[in-house]
């Protein structure tokens, strides 16, 4: 009788701390391990700061005094040694292999808080999990009155991949330089460290090249056109090209950085042999097909016929694979591009690359036969390896998309698996390095609710799709899985706003996916904790997107052949409330409780969800003609 007393009261304190860690702490990604202890430590208003030697220190006090003299205003006082420092930053004298690299020790106690790293970047992620445990009014950009108070607490944290990115494309919209930064800034905060950059493709060339100043001067810029993308009408010859841009190479060296303060790399990206128009438009000889002088820069007009097979381009919109003067044109971008990024790969694309132009091309054709190409995908892989031989010749490693294993993979290419994981499965097999980054769980351009709330295009992607991924799935190699990342391409978002939107909160869904342990994951804790986050983003005015939130509508027919709609939600603990007249329901409609049959004269059903009474949905319009187009 006794035992079972003393366990009760064991899973009674052990709920109690719980529940106490839940409605205190609420840190993205999730740590590897936190104990929580009763009470708080206040800030005092004189913050003294103990910062060792200060030698590579500089970007994480940065942030100490950014944040804290933005916010609270209190008095930040930085010193080497400080007996009553209220944080103090404890670089390790000898490695301590259970954090690693990245990983850190936070300990607050009555009287502070110590971090201990054995790198400056384990002290900065221990930084930004300090600043997570703090009010979220640490995030604003005035001063608060608050208490400025953190939970007595221990953390031990690392993370599980030292790859963990978000792609942004910026070739198919043009983002200014702060607009960048401002994305990584974002990306630090939740510990992601790779900031891929999409910088070339059909609708825009963002990168300068001295060797060939027609790449920006003609290939940066387009016709603004605004709508759905991919169905604009082709610009009229005499409409002025003078929408987007391009980053200087002061600009880049600016922003690399800039990320490297935040311990963020930059992956640069050049896509070939597809996606290359704007670079054909500049240098009309890179083409292998007559009249490319004619081309110019997409402006989101259709491009490729994605409904056949292949998918033929409508323009040939790749560099020429049998033409020298392609490859000299890639040892001078590529030399330059190696000189400006000091990450050590290169991203070279090499994805969805039509080859119905190859196919007509008498260059080509004689390539193939003197070099015993049998297909179209082996023209594409005698490319890529020439190409990986240009980048290992530059000092860099060679990165492509899945694709680049059709026909046959270079040597040391490392492989993006973007078409699920089955590329990065295959590659790891033939014992290249991986990233894994397929669109069944991390495309961020993909819609987050249902089509009739979000800019269409064309598949979906929910939060707790994003919160499965794993980027080591079964039959992998896991040593060859270097990480994993999310891809942010800009065919619909014409602003960094909605790129905020569709980045969060997939993105903290990312976060926790490569760095806290897969054991740990469960997605009802995941999003009480994005909730806090969203709490954070408003202090912070960054957008986000609430499509959680929004119901899910499945569709079918009951026996009489009338519409029956089954409404589910992503999140627990909501109640669905409808109407079919036309009116906008609040909680005094009725509420959703099983499968509805659809009035067979309505025209319109509104649905909106509650938490107890406050609507914490949007209110969605869903016509009953969509309804019943998506009958099986």
């Amino acid at each position: 009788m006794k035992k079972i007393y003393l366990l009760v009261c064991a899973c009674l304190l052990t709920t109690l701390a719980y529940s106490q860690a839940d409605s205190k702490i609420a840190i993205i990604p999730q740590p590897v391990q936190i104990t929580q202890h009763s009470g708080t430590y206040t800030l005092p208003n004189v913050l003294v700061v103990q910062s060792g030697s200060q030698d590579g220190m500089t970007p994480i006090l940065n942030l100490i005094k950014n944040k804290f003299s933005t916010a609270t205003g209190k008095i930040i006082r930085i010193k080497p040694v400080a007996a009553n420092a209220a944080l103090k930053l404890v670089l390790t004298k000898t490695t301590d292999n259970v954090i690693g690299n990245e990983g850190y020790y936070l300990s607050a106690k009555a009287n502070g808080v110590t971090i201990r790293a054995n790198t400056e970047a384990g002290l900065y992620y221990g930084v930004q999990t300090l600043l997570q445990l703090l009010p979220k009014e640490i995030e604003g950009k005035v001063i608060a009155n608050v208490k400025w108070a953190v939970p007595i607490v221990d953390i031990t944290d690392y993370p599980r991949f030292g790859w963990r990115g978000l792609m942004f494309d910026v070739s198919r919209h043009f983002f200014t330089k702060k607009e960048v930064m401002s994305y990584i800034d974002n990306m630090a905060k939740y510990k992601l460290n790779l900031f891929h950059w999409h910088l070339t493709d059909d609708e825009g060339w963002r990168i300068e090249i001295k060797s060939f100043p027609k790449l920006t001067t003609v290939g940066a810029y387009n016709v603004k056109k605004e709508g759905t993308f991919g169905d604009f009408i082709p610009p009229k010859p005499n409409e002025p090209r003078n929408y987007g841009g391009f980053y200087t190479q002061d600009d880049i060296r600016e922003v690399v950085k800039y990320a490297q303060e935040r311990f963020v790399n930059i992956l640069p990206e050049v896509d070939v042999p597809g996606h290359s128009l704007a670079a054909v438009a500049s240098y009309p000889e890179l083409s292998a097909t007559p009249g490319a002088d004619k081309y110019v820069v997409r402006s989101g007009e259709k491009i490729m016929d994605w409904s056949k097979p292949g998918h033929p381009a409508l323009v040939d919109n790749t560099l020429n694979p049998a033409g020298e003067f392609t490859y000299q044109f890639l040892d001078k971008v590529v030399g330059e591009i190696a000189e400006l990024f000091p990450f050590p790969y290169i991203h070279m694309g090499g994805d969805e690359c039509a080859k119905n132009f190859w196919e007509q091309s008498d260059a080509v054709k004689a390539l193939m036969a003197k070099e015993n190409l049998k297909t179209q995908e082996e023209v594409q892989s005698y490319f890529e390896k020439r190409l990986e031989k240009i980048v290992e010749a530059k000092g860099k490693k060679f990165m492509g998309w899945d694709e680049i294993l059709e026909g046959g993979i270079g040597p040391n290419a490392a492989v993006m698996s973007w078409r699920g994981v089955k590329g990065g499965i295959e590659a790891a097999k033939l014992g290249h390095e991986v990233v894994m980054s397929p669109t069944t769980f991390v495309y961020l351009d993909y819609m987050q609710s249902d089509r009739v709330m979000e800019p269409r295009v064309y598949a979906s992607l929910r939060l707790n799709k994003t919160y499965e991924f794993d980027p080591v799935p079964a039959g992998v190699n896991a040593k060859l899985v270097k990480g994993g990342q999310a891809n942010l391409w800009t065919e619909q978002v014409y602003n960094i706003r909605q790129a905020e939107y569709m980045t969060w909160p997939r993105g903290f869904a990312l976060a926790e996916c490569v760095w806290s342990p897969a054991a740990k994951k469960n997605f009802n804790e995941f999003f009480t904790r994005v909730e806090k986050h969203f709490e954070r983003f408003n202090e912070a005015e960054i957008k986000y997107a609430p499509s959680a939130y929004d119901p899910i509508f499945n569709v079918g027919l009951n026996p009489d052949s009338t519409l029956k709609v089954t409404l589910t939600n992503e999140v627990q603990g909501l109640d669905i409330y409808y109407s079919f007249d036309n009116s906008y329901p609040d909680r005094f409609y009725p509420k959703y409780t099983g499968a509805l049959t659809v009035p067979v004269d309505a025209s319109l059903m509104r649905v909106i969800t509650y938490r107890g009474k406050q609507p914490i949905g949007r209110m969605v319009n869903m016509p009953i003609s969509e309804l019943r187009s998506r009958v099986k």
